[in-house]
């Protein structure tokens, strides 16, 4: 019996989609690997010719022997990104990606220009009205390097330098703005060429509690930004300590990032900022006085 026959009889799949996916879109990937992709589209109701994930061979670390092995691993692209967010129904599109100053650099023996950063910005709706996510990463620490052992950027990263870095930043802002619907986890474009224990600890973080944590807080900024109303803080969250309201007031401020928050909650035991008792709340704010508050008087007094 042929490959396709034993497929076809097991998982109903149509023998010219099966040829299109082997022969075409996923041309030299194992049997397993793609069905690996039918049942990623199946249960996400989508189409997989329109290859909304890719296989990518990822180099992981074996816990037993210490080495390194190949290991096809299904990643959605930032397509899928785009599909998610159009699917809510709340997506308004997204701006063209700026870019930071052109850097010359010497990496693994190879004088090349890169730019600094790449800045993209996502708009959402939400409540009538749209409101804009941006997010600014840095080519330095996302590039892929052509070896484990190298500084030197792939072929990919050397061929793209400016299209690489901004489907990574898209992919963030994306994150940024639909964190209930777009996965955590980075997208094939992000890790082209990179091991997966790179972001094994970044992986391990994403938990419900920290997209749930995310979908809150941007809620509070985006109340914030179309009311400029501090009363709308209160309406939000179900305690309406004074203690609790500045310490929201102060995330919104100076821009805590989400991990530091995250960081609060899962020492404290709990899902969302709101839960935390008063002694621990009052801990929060004075980090951010010390940390933050702090920090910009001091700027301040220097530019005196």
């Amino acid at each position: 019996m042929s490959d396709i026959a034993k497929v076809n009889n097991s998982y109903d799949i149509d023998p010219h989609i099966w040829s299109t996916l082997k022969n075409s879109l996923y041309s030299g990937a194992r049997d397993e690997s793609i069905l690996m992709v039918l049942d990623y589209c199946k249960a996400g109701n989508l189409d997989p010719l329109q290859k909304p994930v890719h296989i990518v061979p990822m180099s992981v670390k074996n816990a037993q022997t210490g080495k390194y092995e190949f290991k096809d691993t299904i990643m959605a692209g930032i397509g899928l990104y785009r599909i998610q967010a159009a699917r809510s129904n709340q997506y308004a599109g997204v701006g063209e990606p700026e870019y930071g100053a052109l850097i010359t650099a010497n990496l693994g023996g190879i004088n090349f220009t890169y730019p600094e950063w790449c800045k993209v910005t996502v708009r959402k709706i939400v409540h009538g009205s749209i409101v804009e996510f941006s997010a600014k990463e840095y080519w330095i620490e996302n590039y892929a390097t052509s070896g484990r052992d190298s500084l030197a950027p792939n072929s990919m990263w050397r061929k793209r330098p400016y299209g690489q870095i901004a489907k990574c930043a898209e992919a963030q802002a994306l994150r940024k703005a639909f964190p209930e619907i777009v996965s955590q986890q980075p997208t094939a474009e992000e890790m082209e060429g990179k091991s997966l224990n790179e972001f094994d600890s970044d992986l391990k973080n994403v938990t419900p509690k920290a997209q749930t944590l995310s979908a809150k807080l941007d809620e509070l900024i985006t109340e914030q930004s179309n009311n400029n109303n501090d009363d709308k803080l209160a309406n939000i969250v179900q305690d309406n300590q004074p203690i609790l309201d500045e310490l929201l007031k102060l995330i919104l401020t100076h821009n805590i990032p989400d991990d530091t928050i995250t960081k609060w909650c899962n020492k404290a035991g709990v899902a969302t900022i709101n839960e935390l008792d008063s002694s621990k709340i009052q801990s929060c704010v004075d980090h951010i006085y010390s940390n933050y508050v702090q920090e910009k008087t001091n700027e301040l007094y220097k530019e005196l």
